[in-house]
């Protein structure tokens, strides 16, 4: 089993490998007491995985309840917030019970919430099962539901107790959700590796998830370490995101998070290219290797859709907001740029 220590304000580690459902009761034994557990998944992952979670964790000593949401992002809201927060009061769950999320980056984000503001608080455990969730979303602590008006605009900073990554799991993964995960995947390559970048594109046939999945998640460790609460370093991991937000929001989110954050992340490799900002041959790099994973590299709105999108993006503050903006491959930084002059960044990176 691969284990990566997080060592943030409540530490806990990552624990990955091959066939791992079955021994998650015994480890969760030597952080936990035996006590009530609820599975919060959603209908698609559930029928699944959940038989082997509930089976592991009794035979453990815990007892078991289990909820399902409705799969997809448009899941992720107020409403289902509430529901699952009544599931948990209707089965009696104490302030020192547990709560373990079954599923992608929606069930880990709703979950973890519900987990945050339980009781004013409860443990909870990430189980992630789409590459997306398990190389970024089920680490770092970030919970948070959505509003009409955009993403993640209600949560909380909530760190799990332990993250626990079955690799099998990502075998029975739909090809779009597969590549969903791959775009947060070459997102830590052009952010911080070169080499990993290398190794992605010589790969990309083949690769070698368990590898993948460490290499990613020591990445956002580093980063979510010296900045746990998302003041500074960590807008780092937002690279592609702040575009990606505005396509997805633009498709009322009926396309998939990755794929938005892979046309984010051609955009603004574009737009700095234009901008003399990094080299067009950079550019090039990262939209040839997107188009190798089956990742979209423009988007299907225009420059008018796309402005009134990202002018609601949450991060802008003071009237600005700081893209993050590569310099070469395996270099980024953070570039304030006034929330007046996001159309033209925009509109460089190849919206029309």
């Amino acid at each position: 089993m691969t284990t990566i220590p997080v060592p943030v304000s409540h530490p806990y580690e990552v624990c990955i490998q091959s066939g791992c459902l079955a021994g998650l009761g015994e480890h969760l034994l030597t952080l936990h007491r035996p006590c009530a557990v609820a599975v919060i998944s959603d209908d698609t992952v559930l029928p699944l995985y959940g038989a082997a979670v509930e089976e592991s964790l009794r035979s453990a000593g815990f007892s078991v309840v289990s909820y399902a949401i409705p799969s997809g992002e448009s899941a992720k809201t107020l409403q289902t917030y509430g529901e699952v927060l009544t599931f948990l009061a209707e089965n009696h769950l104490s302030r020192t019970d547990l709560l373990v999320a079954l599923g992608g980056g929606v069930v880990g984000d709703l979950a973890g919430f519900a987990a945050a503001t339980y009781r004013r608080g409860i443990d909870y455990v990430q189980i992630p099962t789409t590459l997306l969730s398990a190389v970024d979303s089920s680490v770092g602590g970030k919970t948070a539901v959505d509003l009409t008006v955009g993403k993640n605009l209600v949560g909380a900073f909530h760190q799990p107790i332990l993250v626990w990554c079955d690799v099998d799991t990502l075998q029975t993964l739909p090809e779009a959700i597969y590549r969903d995960g791959c775009a947060e995947v070459i997102k830590y390559g052009l952010l911080g590796d070169a080499d990993f970048f290398a190794y992605l594109r010589d790969h990309h046939e083949s690769p070698d998830l368990t590898k993948i999945i460490a290499r990613c998640v020591a990445m956002k460790r580093d980063i979510v370490c010296e900045d746990e609460f998302d003041r500074g370093l960590r807008q780092l991991l937002n690279l592609g995101h702040t575009f990606g937000h505005a396509i997805e929001s633009c498709s009322h989110y009926s396309l998939g998070h990755g794929h938005c954050v892979a046309m984010g992340m051609a955009m603004i490799c574009r737009a700095a290219a234009v901008r003399g900002l990094c080299s067009a041959e950079t550019a090039a790099a990262v939209e040839s290797l997107l188009t190798a994973y089956g990742l979209p590299i423009e988007s299907p709105y225009g420059l008018e859709a796309l402005s009134a999108a990202v002018l609601s993006d949450k991060k802008i503050m003071g009237g600005s907001l700081a893209l993050i903006v590569p310099r070469a491959v395996g270099q980024c930084g953070l570039h304030t740029v006034p929330a007046t002059e996001l159309r033209d960044w925009l509109r460089d990176g190849g919206a029309l």
